[in-house]
């Protein structure tokens, strides 16, 4: 089905329409949608429940357009969905999408206008003032509105299989030695957003209790799929506990299970392994100096009802009680390589060693042949000190917890790294700067504010499962299966920028693309190699490598761990949107999981803003829109449909309004600054305002709320009235009326200006919006920044300066090229990119080396060069292919 676009309705919208409609066809026939596994082939396993979104073109759908899915040979699936991004025509630009529970996954679906099949078993949400019930096949899950108990379950005939699952913690009160103090999730509210057919979502915001003080506020949504066992959890905290008085200490989601049957029909199961599993009984019928039988023993080991006692060999069935039953057990994943596992027969008595191993992946199951429940984190051993607890197992409820910090661990330790060292003043910290790259200033390096989201499953059962059942599940829980949107639609669409799908048809194009591949499977590698993991840790990667030491530069000021310095996240996420690569995929997922948690500030003084890369994640003192960045967030969460990733985006409409107290450039050297009037701030072009243009095209596109769009338009529009438009650098900017003011400033190049983003930022709002004085001072900002210095000096008579990351801006010249069809700056553009001055170079043959005693290295690397050099790479091969053909590679020079 194709729907004509309105004219009408485009113009008044301010869409740069030829821009729009001159996009390549689609690949496929006209609406329809198509959709992959990130891994091929499709999973072989059970798969329960999965989301996603899908593109479309301008006017190709319209709002309300019922939709359907097929497999790839035409067979309907069951299908739900909903909006996620509008065009500004009215059209759909986004959709997001769920299937319900499939035993056997299809290998590609595909999405189209039409009467959406149901499931056979719809899930249903009933909602009273106490409580949220959420039934899908046997299973009713209710969600309280207030209290501690988030969840209850229970199956067909009424028989309650989870009692309460609770949120849990642990303080530390003063130093990591101190006294422990219990915490508890206290419910606020919960509110329906998604009511069925296929997926319903729940979120619950609350807060931690400890006594009368309130910690850690919560929000936590339960996502059920029709047909599933189970729920999904997306569990994110906030701490706003100041490290200088509690630590956290522990940190999870608890279930409480009743035990039925006697005590040898009762069933422990710890995945160890993807392939492995530790299953035992609470009195275990094997192994005793005295045989019960082998159907006791098999039936035992298979999770099933023993025979009656009765007919257990003698004496065996008479000493039952001598032989110990074991009551609580502990797998704790204290590190992203080892593991332990203990377990004991009750309280005051010692912990047996059970078994160790490398990294579990994350679930334990307790019940019986007549109920039980698992739990399962995701990234469980990436993210230690993790812990799977099971106690009271002996008795008549049994609590299995998942713990996302362990309280065995030593506590969370987010207190500052270092000393202050004299630098109480401006001068002497920019002294830091200078020797260390990092920007102290006391009382600056915070953790208050910043966050953790979690992924949790749950699942209630009428019996003990099979353990090959559970070991999916285990497999499943920590590598989710993934669908992901066609590469080849999501390009014809004119999504995210200027970027083309991999093409290897001349040996230039193929020496870029194996370059490319080499860079993200060097950064998969590094952090495994290098142990890049941890709660707060996971996700992110180092900034700078130590070729003396043979070591990033983890504990040297600013060149530590990256924190989105010069768009990792976007090189990732636009390698993935080109190639479907579950490599990147994967990299990039978790980088924006840490980025758009962990290196932001979610409540106080510095809400909405982020850190600058350093030692820890919020060690340096400048905090800043940059770091924050929703550019680095919209492709995760439309091609995902994550409900949590729009909350952070959506928190960022407003990060403006930090600025008005959190000064970027007060420690910047220089004379005395002109006054500002009220309400007025100094605010650069790229680093800042294209990073928050960003946040207001999302929520425009998100909502159709105006308001959005012209305060993008304001800020093109006044910028293109500047003397020297993008060139300026920076101006004031006023935040009620989203203007920025002419104060006759001179041109002013920052290096850092253009690689946050706004070049791909730009390329979308061009195509949207009819903005010619925005576009003509954006070309100029392209075509000049690398400009040779004769040409700069005849062109402006301005002082040349140097120019830094010229290789990364050949993107910029490219850009210029192509809009104007210019060969002779395509030549140019072609020649920075190759020349690998100030960047990571192009090499023809892999420049990775062993280390002794095992590893590898890559002389030279740096993140921000591998991330630039990325983004380089993909859109010149996109904007000028044949200058690329035409180029010759020089030796790369060291960049900055």
């Amino acid at each position: 089905m194709r729907h004509s676009i309105d004219r009408r309705r485009v113009l008044q919208a301010g869409v740069a329409l030829p821009a729009l409609l001159a996009k390549p066809a689609l690949a496929t026939a006209p609406g329809i949608a198509n959709a992959a596994w990130i891994d091929d082939p499709a999973p072989a396993l059970r798969v329960d429940g999965t989301c996603w979104g899908q593109v479309w073109p301008i006017g190709r759908l319209r709002r309300n357009t019922a939709l359907t899915a097929t497999d790839s040979t035409g067979a309907p699936l069951p299908l739900q969905s909903w909006p996620l991004a509008y065009w500004p025509d009215g059209s759909c630009k986004w959709t997001g999408h769920a299937l319900p529970a499939l035993a056997s996954p299809p290998s590609a679906v595909r999405v189209l206008p039409g009467k959406p099949r149901l499931p056979d078993a719809p899930v249903r949400v009933e909602t009273t003032p106490d409580a949220i019930t959420l039934r899908t096949g046997s299973l009713a899950w209710r969600i309280a509105r207030s209290g501690s108990t988030v969840l209850q379950a229970q199956g067909t005939d009424g028989t309650t299989l989870m009692e309460a699952v609770e949120l849990v913690g642990e303080l530390r009160l003063g130093t990591p030695e101190g006294q422990r103090m219990p915490l508890i999730g206290i419910i606020d509210r919960a509110d329906v957003e998604q009511s069925g057919p296929v997926r319903a979502v729940v979120r619950v915001q609350g807060h931690h209790r400890a006594g009368e003080q309130a910690f850690l506020p919560f929000t936590v949504r339960i996502e059920c799929y029709a047909g599933a066992e189970g729920l999904r959890l997306v569990h994110s905290v906030i701490n706003d506990v100041d490290p200088e008085k509690h630590l956290v200490s522990g940190l999870g989601i608890a279930a409480s299970v009743p035990m039925r049957g006697a005590l040898h029909d009762r069933h422990i199961r710890l995945a160890t392994a993807a392939d492995t599993m530790f299953a035992e009984a609470v009195r275990p019928l094997t192994g005793l100096r005295r045989d019960p039988g082998t159907a006791f023993r098999a039936a035992q080991v298979a999770g099933q009802p023993v025979p009656p006692v009765a007919e257990m060999r003698a004496p065996v069935g008479a000493l039952l009680e001598r032989i110990p039953a074991w009551d609580a057990f502990r797998l704790l994943q204290a590190s992203a390589n080892g593991f332990t596992l203990t377990k004991r027969n009750g309280p005051d008595m010692a912990w047996i060693d059970a078994g160790d191993g490398r990294r579990a992946p994350g679930l334990a199951y307790v019940g019986s042949p007549w109920g039980g429940a698992a739990i399962a984190a995701r990234w469980f051993w990436q993210r230690h000190p993790t812990e799977l607890e099971i106690e009271g197992a002996a008795g008549d409820k049994a609590r299995l917890c998942a713990w996302l910090w362990s309280p065995r661990a030593q506590p969370m330790d987010l207190r500052r790294y270092r000393g202050v060292m004299g630098m109480e003043g401006y001068a002497a910290q920019n002294q830091g700067l200078d020797i260390t790259y990092e920007d102290y200033e006391p009382g600056w390096d915070s953790p208050v504010g910043i966050a953790r989201t979690s992924e949790v499953m749950l699942w209630a059962f009428p019996a003990t499962p099979p353990t090959e059942r559970l070991q999916a599940l285990a497999r499943t829980t920590a590598e989710p299966p993934r669908l992901m949107a066609d590469p080849a639609q999501l390009h014809a669409a004119g999504v995210f920028g200027d970027w083309g799908l991999p093409d290897r048809s001349t040996p230039m194009r193929t020496a870029v693309e194996d370059q490319l591949e080499r860079l993200v499977d060097f950064y998969a590698g590094e952090v495994d190699r290098r142990s890049w993991y941890g709660f707060w840790n996971h996700g992110d990667v180092m900034h700078s490598y130590d070729a003396d030491r043979h070591q990033w530069r983890y504990d040297i000021g600013g060149f530590a761990w990256a924190n989105s310095e010069l768009s990792p996240d976007l090189w990732l996420w636009t390698a993935a949107l080109r190639s479907r690569d579950p490599k990147a995929f994967r990299l990039a997922e978790a980088m924006t999981r840490h980025t758009s948690e962990v290196d932001v500030y979610h409540l106080g003084r510095f809400a909405g803003l982020g850190t600058r890369h350093g030692v820890q994640h919020w060690s340096d003192s400048s905090k800043q829109p940059r770091v924050s960045n929703a550019n680095y967030r919209r492709i995760f969460h439309y091609l995902t449909a994550d409900e949590r990733t729009g909350d952070l985006m959506r928190d960022l409409v407003a990060s403006h309004e930090a600025l008005r107290t959190v000064e970027i450039g007060r420690k910047v050297p220089g004379g005395a600054r002109e006054p500002l009037p009220p309400g007025v701030i100094e605010m650069a072009f790229g680093t800042s305002w294209a990073v928050l243009a960003g946040a207001w095209l999302a929520e425009w596109e998100r909502t159709g709320d105006r308001q959005w769009r012209d305060r993008i338009v304001a800020g093109m529009d006044s910028i293109g009235r500047l003397p020297h438009g993008w060139l300026t650098g920076s101006a004031p900017y006023d935040l009620a009326s989203g203007r920025f003011l002419d104060r006759g400033a001179k041109i002013r190049l920052s290096h850092l200006n253009a690689v946050f983003g706004a070049v791909e930022i730009n390329a979308e709002l061009l195509r949207l919006l009819d903005v010619p004085r925005y576009r003509t001072a954006w070309l100029d900002y392209c075509r000049w920044y690398n400009a040779p210095k004769a040409e700069w000096l005849a062109k402006w008579g301005a002082p040349f300066g140097p120019r830094n990351l010229r290789e990364s801006h050949s993107r910029l010249t490219a850009y210029a090229a192509h809009a104007t069809g210019d060969a002779a700056l395509a030549a140019r553009a072609a020649e920075e990119f190759l020349s690998g001055d100030a960047g990571l170079g192009l090499h023809r043959g892999d420049p990775r080396r062993p280390l002794p005693g095992g590893g590898v290295e890559w002389p030279g690397i740096s993140t921000n060069a591998a991330s630039q050099w990325g983004l380089a790479a993909i859109q010149n091969l996109a904007l000028i292919p044949e200058a690329l053909d035409r180029g010759q590679t020089r030796s790369p020079t060291k960049g900055e």
